[in-house]
């Protein structure tokens, strides 16, 4: 919604500004094709340049997301902080050798399976079943394991970034190619240069919307996108944070409760369950 928002706030109003000031668009649009085809074709080759196929397919996906908005909701962090806290009671009532089916099989585990959104996250899922690994390897430190846990997590999210990253410097070069399209513009002036004031006015006013171009889409659409995407994985990465701060409390010997609220103070504001209600879900759990 904020991109849809955003983005007639710009057109409208660069647009809109321009031609109440008395500009005419039949400049820009003539010279718009054969400007946009250059300006876009060099960002987007120097962008597959500059990237591997991994990172390009990353920032498509990346592109989604800032329309869809971030992964996470905050239903999924109170089904996390369930699932949480069901497998830390496992744990300190029945002891590690209670999980291992549910650890080791985490799709055919009817406590997984009550959290589908949880479950169908790849990386969620391995970060909590190798936490659990470490445990059932006698690996019980808990100093130790927060710095593995956090070495994981840090490596994930250099990985998520690496998209918003790219879409940032493709910004940062969209101006200096909308000059080597102004130029080429010049340059076609140049050659007509025995052609009367007005056509060449016209033709220097299309040399000049490669720069305008350029300037426009750096810094009023990729950069800003880039920028949200950013946001977006940071948000998503506080998910990651709950799982690590649960587990770490749990290898410290907390009760699971106390567990799980240590994780709820990790959950970013906005989307942070209320304590009562986590409280009487957990009620429910162990009644069930």
């Amino acid at each position: 919604m904020t991109l849809l928002v955003g983005s007639v706030m710009v057109f409208g109003l660069v647009f809109g500004g321009f031609m109440l000031s008395g500009g005419k668009l039949d400049i820009v649009l003539h010279a718009l094709p054969f400007e946009g085809m250059m300006i876009g074709g060099a960002a987007i080759g120097a962008f597959v340049i500059a990237n591997s196929f991994g990172v390009v397919k990353a920032a498509g996906r990346g592109i989604l997301r800032v329309i869809k908005g971030p992964k996470w909701t905050s239903d999924d962090y109170s089904q996390l902080l369930n699932l949480l806290f069901e497998l830390t009671r496992i744990y300190r009532t029945q002891g590690i050798l209670a999980l291992d089916a549910h650890i080791e099989s985490p799709k055919d585990s009817d406590i997984f399976n009550r959290y589908p959104r949880i479950q169908s996250d790849h990386f969620a899922l391995e970060l909590i079943t190798d936490s659990f690994r470490m445990l059932a390897m006698q690996f019980d430190d808990k100093f130790q394991t927060e710095e593995i846990i956090n070495r994981k997590i840090r490596k994930h999210h250099r990985e998520s970034l690496m998209a918003s990253g790219a879409i940032q410097t493709m910004a940062d070069g969209l101006p200096a190619i909308g000059i080597v399209a102004a130029v080429l513009g010049v340059i076609k002036t140049m050659s007509s240069i025995d052609q009367p004031p007005e056509i060449l006015g016209k033709m220097i006013g299309g040399a000049l919307v490669g720069t305008f171009l350029g300037v426009f889409l750096a810094y009023c659409l990729v950069q800003p996108l880039a920028g949200r995407l950013k946001q977006i994985e940071e948000e998503d990465h506080a998910f990651y944070l709950v799982i690590r701060d649960v587990f770490v409390a749990m290898v410290s010997n907390h009760p699971p409760n106390i567990c799980v609220e240590i994780g709820r103070g990790s959950v970013p504001s906005g989307k942070q369950p209320d304590f009562y209600a986590v409280e009487a879900a957990q009620r429910d759990l162990a009644a069930a």
